[in-house]
């Protein structure tokens, strides 16, 4: 079997059966190689006033071969400040490249792999990023756990409420904008709140203030009121599980005209889309408390989420999908 590098003696051959004028394919069928291997070889070493010599193409390969390669990270300083610009707006490593992608279609300079932004952080030797940015990428698990202490979150059976399996297709399939999914985010001694609100087909996100606590008489109003913040198109539907604090899920509906429909017990995939974005312990981490956080805190995150590139949209950005349609 072939070694990966040409020999001197390949390189003799290659040498002379160019000289006759033998194709490319012709040689590398008698050395027993890619015909792409021969085209790199002549098109890497030969020399610079043309044609091609075994013995400087093997220098040449030599050279190239032993030399440190410098990180793409730290020749291309246009690629390195667009990097760590999305860094700082806590892009994962897989998000910056594949929005390079799309940003950046026909430049393949202004490409760069999730793992070169790792080894750029952490390795020492391939250090082009600035350490501090490592403090920028999430940690830990996405998901939440769902295993929640405090009393108000119990699941308990809620009046009158609507089964998901009456949620309509349209929800189901992600098809049209404007079908939520809802979840609260429990903070330090479960004594503080914040509701988190996601659209399903774009991703897009809202955060409900909840400075006095997280009871039904004061979750409903807090909750209707940002929903009223939507025109009427993106309120078409509202999942949520059967947290105690959605007791008044009837005012909700009548409130901000929305339809509201209720997860079976411990199911938390059957809102995924919420669960997943509950990585919001990036900016709230657990064990702290939630009530320090204002309204104006909440909408800069919600926009620091909305303005970040998803994978399963195409890299695209929630904010890009709603468009105009949410009122800002």
């Amino acid at each position: 079997m072939k070694g990966r590098c040409l020999s001197f003696a390949e390189r003799e051959e290659i040498a002379v059966g160019r000289a006759g004028g033998e194709s490319m394919r012709s040689i590398a069928a008698r050395l027993g190689r890619s015909p792409s291997t021969i085209s790199r070889e002549l098109a890497r070493n030969h020399r610079s006033g043309g044609g091609y010599r075994a013995s400087s193409a093997h220098v040449l390969a030599y050279e190239r071969a032993s030399r440190p390669k410098p990180a793409k990270l730290v020749t291309n300083v246009v690629l390195r400040e667009k990097v760590e610009q999305d860094l700082q707006r806590k892009y994962s490593p897989e998000q910056i490249s594949g929005r390079l992608l799309m940003e950046f279609p026909e430049d393949l300079e202004m490409r760069v792999s999730p793992e070169t932004i790792y080894q750029s952080l952490y390795v020492q030797s391939r250090g082009a990023l600035r350490r501090e940015l490592a403090v920028c990428l999430r940690t830990g698990r996405a998901l939440r756990v769902p295993n929640r202490q405090g009393a108000q979150r119990k699941n308990r059976v809620l009046p009158d409420m609507v089964n998901i399996a009456q949620r309509p297709a349209v929800a189901t399939d992600r098809a049209v904008p404007g079908h939520w999914e809802g979840d609260l985010i429990i903070g330090k001694r479960n004594a503080s709140a914040i509701g988190t609100l996601v659209e399903r087909a774009t991703g897009y996100t809202m955060l409900v203030h909840l400075p006095a606590g997280y009871k039904p008489e004061q979750v409903a109003p807090a909750l209707a009121a940002k929903i009223q913040t939507l025109p009427m198109a993106l309120r078409g539907s509202l999942t949520w599980d059967q947290g105690v604090e959605m007791r008044d899920w009837k005012q909700v509906t009548v409130a901000a005209d929305i339809a509201i429909f209720f997860c079976d017990p411990h199911s938390p995939w059957q809102r995924g889309t919420n669960e997943n974005t509950n990585g919001l312990r990036q900016y709230f981490p657990k064990g702290t408390d939630l009530t320090a956080h204002s309204a104006a805190d909440l909408d800069w995150v919600a926009d620091e989420l909305n303005d970040r590139p998803r994978k399963r949209l195409g890299f695209k950005k929630p904010f890009e999908l709603i468009g105009d349609v949410v009122l800002r």
